[in-house]
């Protein structure tokens, strides 16, 4: 009987780290539920990708109880079983000049917003695949920031507080699923060489003791990892990947 591959289903798929996230887990063989805001592109160099894209607004909670739905349903063709949920996807709104949004500035439609985004969508997405977890003995991994732990220059103050939370959740998270067989680990990326970077993130590398930009691939590999037996006996860890720049 040929074994079924894995499946892992992440958000923020687009691109970036979401983008070098599916394909390497494409690549390793496993089947990928993308999830986005966007529809899928045909620019998106892995197979069954239109076939395996949820369109979801994270930020609109029904939405996001429909798309939680669509995703158990395409989970039957694996005999409910969901072997990795990657909660990559965030936001981290500027002001009318591009600039970062303080604690004095932050409207407060907008930290509602963000932490909708960022907090609430990743334990709402748990909660709801939770059965599909369980019966896989699946990994949560959980993309903070850098900016959950220090004031960052270009990440705004909602956008840094949510990662910060999203980071303490990821240890309660995997005090309550890990007795039912479910790891549930953070990853938190630095100064990543994506299209989304801000203005000026060049001046940061040589506060970087490897004195470069990280790259998507290298967040991809740690996430990868985290989802396969590789560290079957690491959870409610939070991993840096910035080059040592807060040594």
């Amino acid at each position: 009987m040929t074994k079924k591959r894995p499946t892992i289903i992440l958000t923020g798929a687009s691109r970036g780290i979401g983008h070098a996230t599916v394909k390497r887990f494409s690549g390793a063989g496993w089947r990928v539920i993308s999830c986005s805001r966007h529809a899928f592109s045909d620019k998106c160099p892995w197979p069954a990708g239109p076939e395996d894209h949820i369109q979801v607004d994270l930020s609109d909670p029904d939405n996001l109880g429909l798309a939680v739905a669509e995703m158990r349903k395409r989970l039957d063709d694996e005999g409910g079983r969901l072997h990795a949920l990657v909660n990559n996807a965030g936001i981290s709104p500027k002001d009318d000049a591009g600039d970062r949004l303080d604690s004095m500035t932050t409207p407060m439609h907008v930290w509602r917003h963000v932490f909708q985004v960022n907090f609430f969508a990743p334990i709402m997405l748990a909660r709801g695949l939770f059965s599909e977890l369980k019966e896989a003995g699946g990994s949560i991994v959980n993309v903070t920031s850098i900016a959950g732990g220090r004031v960052h220059p270009f990440a705004g103050t909602a956008y840094a507080t949510s990662k910060a939370a999203l980071a303490s959740l990821s240890r309660e998270m995997a005090a309550d699923f890990g007795p039912h067989g479910i790891r549930v680990n953070a990853i938190a990326p630095g100064e990543i060489d994506t299209a989304i970077l801000s203005p000026g993130t060049e001046r940061l590398i040589e506060e970087i003791p490897l004195r470069r930009l990280g790259r998507p691939e290298e967040v991809a590999d740690t996430i990868f990892f985290l989802c396969t037996d590789q560290s079957s006996y690491v959870s409610g860890s939070e991993i840096h990947i910035n080059g040592g720049q807060h040594v």
